[in-house]
């Protein structure tokens, strides 16, 4: 089959029923990695940096695809110039899955195109790294993991933190005792968002195209209020975003996961928040206090979210300061014999007993801590093992879902009651109708994938 007539026929709603399994890359271990990266603002900048720092280990960045060519071509050019090679340009992201010697792409698009994309490149036999958070809405990420199991394909979500040597040891000290019996995990997100105009028609910018850029969702006239230079707007309205409690979120969700052993999702969830900061368009929350509660489990999760101006907390914005130094975001264990704070991608602290004395702790370099984490996909794609990676596309469903009841319980105004079993919310038609989006032609998740 030609690669236009096979992307075609995985865009119809036929062919993607019956869509055949593409086989997942076979390359050795010491075969060179081809690595097409598709969106090039902002984390995907930090994927260049990431998989430039693999070249030793035979990685290369092989082909860049971004819907706006101006600096689709921007990119392609530095990366010409750091690495000697020039990539391969794309603006379509199916063209990419065309390219038969494409190993792994890399999603660092806006939400709305990360489990879609997904879904897509696995069944062209792509391995995956994604973006967090790797769904936009409860019911992509079963196909995620289908996609990834059917195909072959590796599949890692880009929460970084699982691979952060510091957090590991913390988290590794936690589960060991160091505080006792966890029964509170705090998560916070303060971080300062400036106001957002109400979205006006602009004219499309020269180089952007906006109808890809949009995809699976509603189709809109183009406004600078959705897209932003700096992606606020789109992260907090729901027909791209999740909120800031998906956005920076759901790292410290899937910390709170990871070190409690939160294997099943919650059955209990409530949210209450509002445009308490700035009277603007702003559809998410500002301001968001949210709770978990999980069956046959002795611990409460609460998670708060600011967007602005706010005081410190347990010491984490300054003694402990975040990477920005004015933002407050990381993770309070609360324990039977002491608390545990993780302040930063890179540290932890622990304080014992009723005079809190200082214990055990980490103090990382307070960066993102990328690196560790893409060598350890890496590593997955070359030994074709998905039990090798730190966050696999399951991770991806469960951490990301959280994020996604929160601002259910908020977009509803009552405690939702989830059946993990069924994934379905318990006697409530408005909120099973956000477990899902409408999908924009051809832009479409295949009903089987």
């Amino acid at each position: 089959m030609e690669p236009q007539s096979r992307r075609t026929f995985l865009l119809s709603s036929a062919g993607a029923l019956a869509a055949p399994a593409f086989a997942a890359n076979k390359r050795g271990p010491n075969d060179r990695i081809r690595v097409a990266i598709v969106g090039l603002r902002g984390r995907g900048r930090d994927h260049v940096k990431a998989f430039n720092a693999l070249a030793s280990q035979n990685v290369e960045i092989a082909a860049m695809c971004d819907v706006d060519s101006k600096l689709l071509a921007e990119r392609i050019a530095g990366q010409a110039t750091a690495s000697g090679r020039k990539p391969e340009s794309y603006s379509d992201m199916r063209r990419v899955f065309d390219n038969k010697d494409i190993d792994v792409v890399s999603f660092a698009t806006p939400n709305h195109w990360h489990a879609l994309g997904a879904v897509w490149a696995c069944q062209a036999g792509k391995d995956v790294y994604l973006e967090k958070p790797g769904t936009h809405n409860v019911d992509e990420g079963p196909k995620v993991i289908e996609a990834a199991k059917k195909y072959g394909c590796i599949v890692a979500h880009g929460t970084q933190n699982r691979s952060s040597p510091n957090i590991v040891e913390g988290i590794r000290q936690l589960q060991q005792g160091i505080i006792g019996r966890v029964y509170l995990a705090r998560g916070v997100a303060f971080k300062y968002r400036g106001a957002i105009p109400a979205p006006k028609q602009d004219p499309i910018p020269d180089g952007l195209d906006w109808d890809r850029w949009l995809g699976p969702a509603p189709k809109v006239p183009y406004s600078k209020a959705i897209q932003g230079s700096s992606g606020n707007g789109w992260h907090l309205m729901w027909d791209y975003g999740a909120g800031e409690i998906g956005n920076q979120g759901v790292h410290e969700l899937d910390i709170i996961r990871w070190a409690l052993n939160l294997e099943a999702h919650p059955n209990k969830i409530v949210s209450m928040g509002g445009a308490y900061v700035h009277k603007d368009r702003q559809q998410a929350p500002q301001v968001q206090s949210i709770m978990f509660e999980w069956a046959n489990r002795d611990v409460l999760v609460s998670f708060e979210t600011r967007g602005g101006y706010t005081n410190t907390e347990a010491g984490m914005g300054a003694e402990y300061p975040f990477l920005d130094k004015k933002n407050v975001v990381g993770v309070i264990f609360v324990g039977t014999e002491g608390y545990m704070i993780l302040p930063d991608y890179s540290s932890f602290y622990t304080f014992l007993g009723p005079k809190r004395t200082p214990g055990p702790k980490a103090t990382g370099t307070n960066d993102i801590t990328d690196l560790p984490h893409f060598e350890n996909y890496i590593k997955a794609v070359r030994s074709r093992k998905p039990e090798d990676l730190a966050a696999g596309a399951r991770e991806i469903h469960m951490s990301s879902t959280l994020a996604h009841l929160a601002n259910i319980a908020q977009r509803t105004g009552r405690m939702v009651h989830f059946d993990p079993a069924t994934e379905k919310v318990k006697n409530d038609d408005e909120a099973n109708r956000l477990l899902g989006r409408t999908w924009r032609a051809p832009y479409t998740m295949p009903e089987k994938v």
